[in-house]
């Protein structure tokens, strides 16, 4: 009848009512579980990136560092090949310069050995001689940037000249002279130079007075480069 079945729908609807508000709770819960999930998800991943990015950062900045660092070896390389080719020039130069020399400073040492003869000597030949001493000395003055004067005690001063790179005027010298054994004798040396002793000696057992003058110079360059 009616009256049976009305009761028995009132208690499904009330079933209904009961079962919707239950699932939408527990739904609610378990989004808000999804929520706080997919929250602490994020913010794992959020730190996972972050802490990459920073270390990417730190790369980045060391690469950087190792370009700067590579750019200054470069730069430091390339300012000691060019100070090398500047020596290697140099070098060159007075390579040339003493192949110019030797042949006057031959002659040079003949002169320097009859300087008592010439002095005395009141002819032509003595005339020449003095005259030829003269130009020698201009040549090497005016080409080879060497300077020889007639000083004190009949000694003789030999001035070099573009030595230094950093200062070609400044003058290294040193002063020779004939012992009363008839040696050769270096009695003054500016600036000293530690094989001055060596090369006299070898001078003496050589007399090769060309040789001397050209170890002498490139003493005073090595000197110059220290």
């Amino acid at each position: 009848t009616e009256d049976e079945i009305a009761p028995f729908e009132r208690d499904m609807k009330e079933f209904w009512i009961q079962f919707k508000i239950s699932y939408s709770t527990e739904q609610i819960s378990q989004t808000s579980a999804l929520r706080e999930s997919c929250k602490e998800a994020i913010e794992a991943l959020s730190e996972k990136w972050s802490k990459k990015l920073k270390e990417e950062d730190l790369m980045i900045d060391k690469i950087q560092e190792c370009n700067n660092e590579i750019l200054q070896q470069r730069k430091h390389i390339a300012e000691k090949e060019e100070q090398l080719t500047e020596i290697k020039l140099k070098l060159s130069q007075e390579e040339e310069q003493q192949k110019n020399l030797a042949d006057s400073i031959q002659e040079l040492k003949e002169e320097l050995m009859k300087k008592i003869e010439i002095k005395s000597s009141k002819n032509e030949a003595a005339k020449e001689k003095v005259e030829r001493v003269s130009k020698t000395k201009t040549l090497f003055k005016e080409r080879l940037a060497l300077e020889m004067r007639r000083i004190h005690d009949e000694q003789l001063q030999f001035i070099f000249r573009h030595i230094d790179h950093k200062d070609p005027d400044k003058p290294y010298m040193f002063t020779l002279s004939l012992n009363e054994q008839g040696d050769y004798e270096v009695t003054s040396c500016t600036p000293p130079l530690d094989c001055i002793a060596e090369l006299q000696l070898k001078l003496r057992e050589t007399n090769n007075f060309s040789a001397f003058v050209a170890n002498i110079r490139k003493a005073f360059t090595a000197l110059s480069y220290k």
